[in-house]
């Protein structure tokens, strides 16, 4: 059965919640980051199965961003999607909150972007469908995915700066709205 060439966003949530327990927990008893890192993985391995239905493997982590701690007993969350999918490769984004069931409040505690590629039965990369962004805001993540594969590709020396033309696009836009520092 061969896959569809485009699927929407939606195909490709999923959502992880879990307690956050002692053994989960550091000395001032916040979740680690080493434990909260290994669901954010599965969570986003979740995604990018759904969306290219085949195994799929982290590629790349970046943009980890810890806003705020998560303590124990409080249930964690994470969300995540499939933003753009390149030729065999693709960008989940991850959001986390933090629960906390005593106070009834939930606080943003993490954001990531994770790349994974798919694999055929042989474990070499393979074509994946595109996405069909849905929403405005689906539409704004999928541009800034390209945006921000391209410093992915120029950091790892992948790609020059002068074939990243998204990246380029941006520089010209904000040196020309800087004041001159003649």
């Amino acid at each position: 059965m061969s896959s569809p060439s485009s699927k929407p966003v939606a195909d490709s949530r999923a959502v992880i919640n879990e307690i956050v327990l002692p053994n989960d927990t550091n000395s001032l008893g916040n979740m680690m980051g080493g434990r909260l890192l290994h669901l954010m993985d599965k969570c986003a391995a979740i995604s990018a199965q759904r969306h290219a239905n085949r195994v799929c493997v982290t590629a790349s982590v970046d943009n980890v961003e810890f806003q705020a701690p998560i303590r124990g007993g409080e249930v964690v969350v994470i969300q995540s999607q499939v933003n753009r999918a390149f030729r065999t490769s693709m960008e989940v984004e991850l959001n986390v909150w933090a629960e906390n069931p005593k106070e009834q409040t939930r606080t943003k505690s993490n954001r990531a972007f994770y790349t994974f590629v798919a694999l055929d039965d042989d474990s070499n990369p393979i074509e994946i469908p595109a996405v069909d962004p849905q929403t405005e805001e689906e539409e704004e993540r999928y541009a800034a995915a390209a945006k921000r594969r391209e410093v992915r590709l120029v950091l790892a020396g992948r790609l020059g700066l002068e074939d990243a033309a998204n990246l380029r696009d941006d520089m010209r836009a904000a040196i020309q709205a800087s004041p001159s520092r003649a």
